[in-house]
């Protein structure tokens, strides 16, 4: 079931000054055909191959095959990545359970461990603790030149020696890089071809943040034991409006990216806030502000992304996103809970002077606070957009996913600049390995 988006609550004639005018909006969206003709002449090309994705199925089985031989019999699963190499996965290994409180400790199977940020303290403490005969480990970059995995991975390559491991490398290590191209350096493969380690290739039209639909995201997904099949057509699913040749008023993402654009060029709204109502979307929020950021940040353009969890954020933030600053536009994700989870005898609630609660859901109180959170942002003048999924699944994820996606494309689109570089970051990283040699 397709997700459910509406923009009801962020139009100026619903909620005063503060929502888009009705003109601002026709004119983002009439801007928004243009992109969408793009698209559509992308996905026939191919000259956009993220768009292709959702009807391609060859490459799932070695996919599948590889991430059942990492997984068998292992306790534990380092991936080495950072950034759009790693978040994809750690969204859908979030709906297997990783990395949710409560569950991921109780979760079967291999333990799994995205090492996306480079700390010495944490990763020195992870190689001291791991159970090196049990555990996996999968380097993954485009480029091959990311300095964060380089690193670790040499790590891991040292301390599997002196452990004796060496000639089990090739069996209990994986990487993941662009195919070796000539005249262009692959560090990872050069380094990790002298062990004799098997390579997947990266999609080489695909970048790290759009990434998560390739092998990179899928193959922690297939690890896991998720429905990859089902995640590429939940992407479709977000695809379809666009291939349908739809107004980009009838397509969710079109939609999105015209509302945010105008917002931000006629009442100032700089800052995007996405909140979700669901455990297993965290690691979502967190890539979707990856996603927005590195592809709309340039040239003095773009929003301001930020993550948020319902309802625990509303215990930290919603007071300023409330009554502080009028910048921000809001998009509350909420998904089917009424009805789920430990039901609240009537005695011990009113007892504990809440007697409304007798009888309830914690997911009935979930449910309540996320449409609680919406209508009070509206009742105060804040533009909020709601997106709707009936159930968290492969499927629906997938048109998640699939969805910003597009949506930051169309975004990037409108304000004139190209989605799939990263120029600032670039220059960091040329700094950064110039302070290292010094």
């Amino acid at each position: 079931m397709p997700l459910i988006q509406s923009i009801d609550g962020a139009l100026e004639s619903n909620i005063g000054q503060h929502g888009v005018s009705a003109d601002a909006l026709k004119s983002a969206l009439d801007r928004a055909e243009k992109a969408l003709d793009w698209l559509r002449a992308r996905h026939a090309d191919g000259g956009l191959p993220l768009l292709n994705l959702p009807e391609t199925h060859a490459d799932l089985p070695p996919l599948r095959d590889a991430a059942q031989k990492i997984a068998d019999r292992a306790t534990d699963i380092v991936l080495l990545g950072t950034g759009g190499s790693s978040l994809g996965g750690q969204t859908l290994a979030q709906l297997a359970g990783h990395a949710v409180p409560g569950v991921d400790a109780f979760r079967n199977g291999a333990r799994l461990h995205f090492m996306d940020n480079l700390d010495p303290d944490s990763f020195a403490a992870l190689l001291e603790r791991l159970p090196l005969q049990t555990s996996r480990f999968v380097a993954i970059s485009k480029s091959g030149g990311t300095g964060e995995t380089l690193m670790q991975t040499i790590a891991v390559l040292s301390k599997l020696k002196a452990a004796n491991l060496g000639p089990r490398i090739p069996d209990i290590f994986l990487g993941l890089s662009e195919p070796s191209k000539a005249g262009k350096a692959n560090g990872l493969r050069d380094l990790l071809g002298q062990f004799k380690v098997p390579m997947l290739d990266h999609h080489t039209g695909v970048g790290g943040r759009f990434s998560v639909l390739t092998n990179v995201g899928l193959l922690p997904a297939a690890m896991l034991g998720l429905d990859v099949v089902a995640i590429r057509e939940g992407a479709g699913l977000a695809l379809a409006p666009v291939l349908a040749k739809k107004k980009a008023a009838d397509v969710p993402a079109a939609l999105g990216a015209a509302l945010s654009v105008a917002l931000a060029e006629t009442k100032g709204k700089s800052i995007g806030v996405v909140m979700a109502y669901a455990d297993r979307l965290e690691r979502f929020t967190r890539w979707y502000v990856q996603l927005w950021a590195e592809s709309l940040g340039k040239g003095g353009k773009g929003t301001t992304p930020i993550a948020a969890l319902g309802p625990v954020d509303q215990h930290s933030q919603l007071q300023l996103f409330i009554a502080g600053p009028r910048d921000k536009l809001f998009t509350v994700i909420t998904t089917d809970r009424a009805g789920l989870g430990p039901r609240i005898g009537k005695d011990l609630a009113k007892t504990a002077g809440e007697p409304g609660l007798g009888g309830k859901t914690i997911g009935d109180l979930v449910a309540a606070q996320g449409r609680a959170t919406a209508e009070t942002l509206v009742k105060n003048g804040c533009p909020v957009r709601t997106i709707h999924l009936p159930r968290i699944d492969e499927e629906s994820l997938g048109e998640l996913l699939m969805h910003f996606m597009l949506e930051t494309i169309v975004a990037a689109q409108l304000l004139g600049v190209d989605a799939f570089d990263q120029p600032a970051v670039e220059e960091g990283k040329i700094l950064a390995k110039k302070y290292l040699a010094d």
